[in-house]
């Protein structure tokens, strides 16, 4: 007996399950037995209802919500890691650049995402460069932490052999960044959804995702079940876009000490 608890104690997925499922539990528990107004919140199983009802439209938007942010964010991402070897080179480069990256990350961009419809019009234009903007600066940040920690006895080495700098960011630099880079990533990618979601909504484009149903519902008294149907379709996109970025990481770092097994 005590074998079977110490094998299910040890099963991280199962008790996932049972903390998901219990929360969902208590939510229509409170639902019903509070009579919740649906403006406030919706029943778990009118959402689930509300899905099922057209499987194929809700898997269309949250493939295009998906398609805005991994766009986005591997955008940012190029664009960070070009701009972290930069400033990675430069330290003054890095103290006249650093108050600019912690300005958009402070700064609450939901506000502005009227301004930029003006600028760059409705639809996918705004919600990349949305997605593309707020990432930027963690992925930034990432990239020149983890360039600066590149080994010193391997530069030495590089630097000695009088090797290239696009050797040494190729062959050192870079590798060495990919482990911040991918912490980052998994932060991005969540900021980035959310920004994505937002800028749908915002963006008055008939058809580019879920922030868009879901504005359309919550302007109607009798949608709510579409808003909350797009909020829980968005929350599993999370979900499956961070376990997607573990994957990678894993299979990417493979070599890097942090996904070596410690087992003996």
């Amino acid at each position: 007996m005590s074998a079977e608890r110490s094998a299910l104690a040890q099963r991280p997925g199962l008790w996932a399950l049972i903390g998901i499922v219990t929360a969902i539990a208590l939510w229509e528990l409170w639902v019903r037995a509070a009579d919740v107004k649906p403006f406030i919140t919706v029943a778990p199983s009118k959402i689930a209802k509300e899905i099922l009802q057209n499987p194929s439209f809700w898997l269309e938007q949250t493939w295009l919500t998906a398609w805005h942010t991994l766009l986005g964010v591997g955008l940012a991402l190029v664009l960070a890691i070009g701009c972290g070897a930069l400033l990675a080179a430069s330290r003054p480069l890095e103290w006249a650049t650093q108050p600019l990256l912690v300005l958009v990350m402070v700064t609450p961009w939901v506000a502005y995402i009227t301004s930029v419809v003006n600028w760059l019009g409705p639809g996918t234009p705004t919600i990349l460069f949305m997605v593309t903007f707020v990432t930027f600066p963690a992925l930034v940040f990432a990239a020149v932490q983890g360039m600066r920690s590149a080994d010193l006895a391997a530069r030495e080495v590089f630097a000695s052999v009088d090797a290239p700098s696009t050797e040494v960011f190729w062959k050192l630099r870079l590798p060495s960044a990919l482990p911040s880079l991918f912490t980052a990533t998994r932060f991005a990618t969540g900021l980035g959804l959310a920004a994505a979601y937002f800028a749908e909504g915002g963006s008055v484009a008939a058809g580019v995702g879920l922030g868009e149903v879901g504005r359309r519902g919550a302007q109607s008294s009798s949608g709510y079940e579409i808003l909350w149907a797009s909020i829980v379709c968005a929350a599993l996109l999370g979900v499956a876009l961070l376990l997607f970025v573990t994957a990678l990481e894993r299979r990417v770092l493979r070599w890097h000490a942090s996904q070596r097994s410690t087992a003996t």
